[in-house]
């Protein structure tokens, strides 16, 4: 009679689970994460999954675990959670009872239950919540509104409009008041998206001439939120559309939201009816953060992390990089994974010679150089990247240069299409949206994007 041995079939499990990862992750992140990684116990559907050291175990923890989650799950589907312990590869060939690794080494991280994953129902992220919002000056009175919304949707304060520069928190608030209707039980049927989404689904149904499914699709709704409407920009039929949608939700007392990059009146190309809609209501802007709040959303951003620099560097990361919030979240990164790496807190002197190097190197860096930089990476020549072409090889990396050279450097849209072969600014938004897009719910085009920046 045939035996099963639980450690092959441990081992043919993460084999198979390896196999899924390798197809979704680029080569190079792949070889780097989860090389000498393996699967070590299984208790009753939690996983021990050993790595070799400290630092990929954080950087599996924060940047791949629902990843992993998944690609175990679908091949098991009794799997409840993982526990990430260090475990070299070669130290595990112990007697079994006699693990190498300590129980108290592991980062838990249980499978979230059915209401912690995006519900497809109405596409809100529940990390984005009230409770992981830093209320400040910059951004009390979009708050306040955002409240109001909350006590009395569809009759104060609608629409809502908020607008303020990229990587301030709209995103972050408009969701959170859509997930804060759920919470409150208020019977509401609440739904986001982004603009282009809803262009997309448009174009799609019209293909498929189920323009009237589409029409009912959204109106189905008690609450419409609709992130990054600058990208109705240029596109008449679906602005058409959308003024009629609003004109439903409007009409019945139902709220909406909107976000922008921009005041309503600075967006281009749009109707003068559905602009004097989208200003019908409330206009509030988010500002840039003053110190005081800089240090208190660096702070709860220390609450996923293990190391925890000292005060003086978080003063010195909330005065340097004074703009974005997500350009100060990536440089408190930086520097805590320069800590794993040291496995040692930075000193002062050694955090502000990595923010002036960042710094130092982003401003040298000409759009010239951008452009050479992603093409080489997609291996493409330079003078293709600006021709009339729609081949699919070359579109992409164009598309990755327009949205570097605008969220990583604010060149403008007019500029960024005269550098790339003297093209509409409008192509440029919808290209630097599509990526926007793609890099939700595209994982090897997050890696690629990591990559490329690595290279400036």
């Amino acid at each position: 009679m045939q035996t099963t041995n639980p450690s092959q079939d441990l081992s043919k499990l993460w084999e198979s689970s390896l196999a899924e990862i390798e197809l979704s992750v680029s080569k190079p992140n792949f070889t780097t994460w989860f090389k000498n990684t393996q699967i070590v116990k299984d208790d009753g559907g939690l996983i021990y999954l050993g790595v070799p050291n400290g630092f990929v175990k954080e950087w599996l923890h924060n940047k791949y675990h629902k990843f992993i989650l998944k690609s175990l799950r679908d091949l098991r589907g009794d799997i409840r959670g993982i526990e990430y312990v260090v475990a070299p590869k070669d130290d595990n060939k112990r007697a079994p009872g006699a693990p190498q690794w300590q129980a108290e080494e592991a980062v838990m991280g249980e499978l979230p239950l059915k209401d912690l994953y995006i519900n497809k129902d109405d596409n809100l992220n529940p990390k984005y919540t009230f409770d992981s919002f830093v209320v400040g000056p910059f951004n009390e009175l979009s708050h306040a509104a955002a409240q109001a919304v909350i006590k009395n949707p569809g009759v104060a304060y609608n629409p809502l409009f908020i607008h303020g520069s990229t990587g301030l928190g709209k995103t972050h608030l408009i969701q959170a008041i859509g997930n804060e209707i759920k919470k409150i039980g208020m019977d509401k049927r609440v739904y986001y998206l982004t603009s282009e989404k809803f262009y997309l689904d448009y174009v799609n149904s019209v293909q498929a001439n189920r323009i009237s499914i589409f029409k009912e699709k959204y109106r189905k709704f008690d609450v419409l939120i609709m992130d990054d409407v600058q990208f109705f920009s240029g596109k008449q039929a679906t602005q058409d559309e959308f003024f009629h949608l609003f004109n439903a939700f409007h009409d019945n007392n139902k709220q909406i939201v909107f976000s922008s990059d921009r005041h309503y009146n600075y967006i281009p190309e749009i109707e003068d009816r559905l602009r004097t809609r989208l200003g019908a209501g409330t206009i509030v802007d988010i500002g840039e953060p003053d110190f005081e709040t800089r240090i208190a959303i660096l702070k709860l951003k220390l609450k996923n992390h293990t190391f925890s620099p000292s005060d003086k560097i978080l003063e010195l990361i909330a005065r340097t990089v004074a703009g974005s919030i997500r350009e100060m979240e990536g440089t408190l990164n930086s520097i805590i994974c320069q800590s794993q790496l040291k496995n040692r807190d930075l000193t002062t002197e050694e955090a502000s010679a990595l923010i002036k190097n960042k710094e130092r190197i982003k401003k040298a860096i000409t759009t010239e150089d951008v452009i050479k930089m992603v093409s080489s990476f997609y291996d493409i020549d330079r003078e293709v990247i600006c021709q009339k072409t729609r081949k699919k090889e070359v579109v992409k990396p164009r598309q990755m240069i327009m949205y570097i050279l605008r969220e990583d450097f604010k060149i403008s849209y007019p500029t960024i299409g005269q550098k790339l072969g003297g093209r509409d600014h409008t192509t440029v938004i919808h290209s630097c949206e599509k990526i926007k897009s793609d890099l939700k719910k595209n994982n090897s085009l997050t890696q690629e994007l990591e990559q490329i920046r690595a290279l400036f």
